[in-house]
């Protein structure tokens, strides 16, 4: 008489990860998910480690997070992890601003955004 079990978002061979609120405009974000599309995943990691981007860390630790759930919710194999998919979507933004000569008000805005890293279980072709 329980609840019934919520389908899943991704296919069977698929894991995926989630970041919010990330203090950076989509677009420098994007510049990093470009990076590791398409890589294996141990790839990907060495690659986000020696970036120069700041914001790489936290993409880094979003694809950790996408590896474990594919390896401890989904029972995929790490070595076989392919990152499918890495995108990027507009959160809010801050409205801040500054006083600025004869009277006016300079607009800052201080954009959020969010990351999905969905990783894919790809067999090696011999």
């Amino acid at each position: 008489m329980g609840k019934e079990k919520n389908p899943r978002r991704v296919a069977e061979n698929e894991a995926m990860a989630k970041l919010r609120m990330l203090r950076t405009s989509p677009q420098k974000l994007n510049l990093v998910a470009a990076m590791i599309r398409g890589k294996k995943v141990d790839k990907a990691l060495n690659d986000l480690t020696f970036s120069r981007k700041r914001i790489a860390e936290d993409v880094k630790k979003c694809l950790q997070s996408a590896i474990a759930n594919a390896e401890n919710n989904h029972g995929l194999d790490v070595d076989e992890l392919v990152v499918a998919e890495a995108w990027v979507g507009k959160n809010l933004i801050m409205k801040r601003g500054r006083p600025r000569a004869r009277g006016r008000f300079g607009k800052i805005h201080k954009p959020f955004s969010e990351l999905t890293i969905k990783v894919r279980q790809v067999e090696e072709q011999a």
